[in-house]
């Protein structure tokens, strides 16, 4: 059933249209280089009408962990008292078959394993065929989808100090993100449209496959989820209540869309349940956002206020399967909403934290350098919980833009994995939007006179809170952070 403009504008007067925020995460505001606005919380700790957030004593509220100290490794700035172990290093560290641990750590989610293991299931984001990639994913036998393609994903079992890696899936292409399932499984997505006969590749690529971090055996003859549609996608989510996946697309010429796939009617989640669908099971839908006055949104980029809430419409897709014609090009003006650099996503406080990167000269709203973005199913709204302003200089510390992976912290907030220009950062948000600092990336990859520093990804948390897990994208490394964590105070 679509939400009437009717509906969205007695929800907007009922809650306060563009404030109505809320859950653990609460009402986000700016960041550094924010367009901040009246009743949003800015980057020095000042609010939208001038006032500092205080303690009860008056105190100035401290958020994060103090500033970031030099690594005399040269790989990992983290504040004091904090540390980091490398967990795989691709060409360095080895799987239990010998070869060398692939490149290109993308999205990356943890688990719980047998005797108190942490199983994480790593994307390897190589496109391409594999005959140009360094280390590409092994092809173990059983668990090939298109032997020409070089990505896939690993598994890496940490348990007490000891590291062991295997292969979860091979002969898939450019591994970006995905997303968790509630039934304890990895989706992982492929953000490219190559087809058989393009590229080296022999299969069709740009789908979703499953990959379980305990059972080997369900791994085995993987087919990809075409009911979730084939086209570069990037990130996933389940809704665990309703059983929704949202899923966004990184894409442009024209910019990218936010999908939303219903279960046909009967269909129970599980284990391996996914790839027992029909190619055309189920609705595959693309959103269309409009505003409190019922006009369409063309694109997020049009958003400029922190607090803006836009009411989500639903658009079939005609052809899931982009047989023809791209999916985000089945679609004319005026039909959904677009956006340029949709990245990464994470489930919690009873919907969806979905990233747009950044916005430029091929979106038609204010340039940014990246939104944050709530989708609440109960009311069908996307909120603007995060908005970065266009940063003028990428290499200065404290400037952050690009977000890009994201996941939700056990100790309030959000924790943003950097992927923009310059210095990259992993960093925290609070619930008013205070940003601070984590880690910051000094393995430089280019000269001292023209640096080049890879982009975080793969951010996430132990299943018990107390390890950080975080990839640099290149070469490929996969680190653990621990430290003295702390809940973030509300209203900091």
């Amino acid at each position: 059933m679509s939400l009437t403009r009717r509906d969205f504008a007695r929800n907007s007067a009922i809650t306060g249209a563009g404030v109505a925020l809320a859950g653990s995460v609460g009402a986000l505001a700016s960041a550094p280089h924010a367009l901040a606005t009246a009743g949003t919380d800015t980057a020095d700790g000042r609010d939208g009408d001038g006032h500092h957030d205080d303690d009860a004593d008056g105190r100035h509220a401290e958020v994060g962990y103090g500033p970031l100290l030099p690594d005399p490794e040269g790989l990992l700035a983290l504040p004091a008292g904090f540390s980091y172990e490398i967990v795989t290093y691709s060409g360095r560290t080895k799987l239990e078959s010998g070869e060398f641990t692939p490149s290109h750590h993308d999205g990356t989610a943890a688990f719980d394993g047998p005797r108190g293991a942490t199983l994480l299931v790593n994307n390897h984001e190589i496109g391409g065929p594999r005959t140009r990639a360094a280390y590409p994913v092994p092809l173990t036998e059983g668990l090939v989808y298109d032997p020409a393609a070089a990505g896939g994903c690993t598994v890496v079992e940490v348990r007490r100090g000891k590291v062991a890696e295997w292969v979860g899936i091979a002969g898939t292409a450019t591994n970006c993100a995905g997303g968790t399932t509630p039934w304890g499984t990895w989706l992982t997505c492929e953000e490219t449209e190559d087809k058989a006969g393009s590229n080296g590749m022999t299969k069709d690529h740009g789908y979703v496959f499953e990959v379980d971090p305990e059972d080997r055996r369900a791994n085995r003859d993987p087919q990809p989820v075409k009911a979730l549609g084939r086209y570069a996608h990037e990130a996933v989510v389940i809704d665990p209540r309703r059983g929704h996946a949202y899923l966004t697309e990184d894409a442009s010429n024209p910019n990218g869309l936010l999908f939303r796939w219903t279960p046909p009617e009967g269909f129970r989640h599980g284990r391996g349940k996914l790839r027992t669908l029909a190619a055309d099971a189920g609705r595959f839908q693309a959103a269309k956002c409009f505003d409190s006055g019922g006009g369409l949104v063309d694109d997020l980029s049009r958003a400029t206020r922190i607090g803006t809430v836009y009411g989500v419409d639903w658009v079939d897709v005609p052809d899931r399967d982009a047989r023809t014609v791209s999916v985000r090009k089945q679609f004319t003006a005026g039909q959904v909403t677009r956006c340029r650099k949709l990245e990464g996503m994470w489930w919690g406080d009873g919907g969806a934290y979905i990233v747009s990167s950044y916005a430029g000269s091929e979106s038609p709203g204010q340039a940014h350098d990246g939104q944050v973005w709530f989708y609440e199913p109960k009311r069908r709204t996307l909120t603007l919980k995060v908005l970065f302003g266009v940063n003028s200089d990428p290499s200065a510390e404290g400037a952050y833009d690009g977000p890009d992976n994201i996941t939700v912290s056990p100790y309030g907030g959000l924790i943003i994995a950097e992927d923009g220009d310059g210095i990259q950062h992993l960093f925290g948000a609070t619930d008013r939007g205070r940003t601070y600092p984590i880690a910051r990336n000094e393995l430089n990859l280019g000269t001292a006179e023209d640096p080049d520093y890879s982009e975080f990804s793969g951010v996430t948390f132990s299943p018990d809170g107390k390890t950080l897990y975080a990839n640099i994208m290149t070469p490929g490394i996969m680190l653990a952070i621990t430290g003295p964590w702390k809940r973030q105070r509300r209203g900091a």
